[in-house]
């Protein structure tokens, strides 16, 4: 009887030590948690403090730049290496132009004069199926050269306008991320611009230059409507080029 009493005190207090010891345990893993938790939060804000201790984001980037691959760019998760005979790992003035291009994650409002360059195309197009809201606004004359990369943007459903007046040229050349981040600078979007000619670019999102811009762009693609403007002819023909606003 007290050899039963005494065993099953026995197994009692084990329980209880069970008991207790998993609680411990999940006390411990609850602590853990929170402390997790908390170190996440402190890194984003010390990464924080370090950007604005830094200011906002300044880049100059000179032309021309030499020809690397920039294949990793376009496809991120690519498991074998790209097969092409350029340079492979060395960053760019052009490489930099792309990054700072295909950050955008929400919109992209794109001012260019001359616009034929392949790889700057693929940017555009790429960032369209992600979703993100394009409009162009470009030179009227430009538009139909030979190469031009217009009429395959304008093919992928993206929205353009461009100069209406035959008076004077679009000639801007800058671009709008997000509507936090500008690029510009006198680079047109061509491969003689990119690989040959002495150009620059300047990236920033300081908030007094962007908001020019932003006024700007606006200005230009709301002169720029179609619906405000009466058709033209050319040739006899009828010429109604049509935009609808997004």
């Amino acid at each position: 009887m007290h050899v039963a009493r005494a065993f099953s005190c026995h197994l009692s207090l084990a329980d209880m030590s069970h008991q207790m010891s998993f609680k411990e345990l999940m006390k411990v893993l609850g602590l853990g948690a929170v402390a997790l938790v908390l170190g996440v939060e402190w890194l984003n804000w010390l990464m924080r403090r370090l950007r604005d201790s830094r200011g906002p984001l300044k880049e100059v980037l000179f032309f021309p730049s030499p020809q690397v691959c920039v294949e990793h760019l376009f496809i991120r998760h690519k498991h074998f290496p790209c097969a092409c005979p350029l340079p492979h790992g060395i960053e760019t003035s052009f490489s930099r132009l792309l990054v700072h291009l295909l950050s955008a994650r929400m919109s992209l409002d794109l001012c260019v004069f001359s616009f034929s360059h392949m790889e700057l195309s693929r940017a555009i197009l790429l960032l369209h199926k992600r979703g993100v809201v394009v409009r162009v606004v470009t030179d009227r004359d430009y538009m139909t050269i030979t190469g031009s990369q217009i009429g395959a943007l304008r093919k992928a459903g993206i929205c353009v306008r461009h100069e209406m007046s035959s008076a004077v040229h679009m000639h801007h050349k800058f671009a709008l991320v997000d509507g936090r981040k500008l690029i510009t600078g006198s680079l047109n979007w061509t491969l003689t611009a990119v690989q040959s000619n002495k150009e620059n670019i300047m990236v920033t999102e300081e908030p007094e230059l962007m908001g020019p811009y932003q006024q700007e762009f606006q200005k230009l693609w709301e002169a720029n409507d179609p619906a405000n403007h009466k058709p033209q002819c050319t040739n006899g023909q009828l010429n109604i080029k049509t935009c609808k606003d997004r």
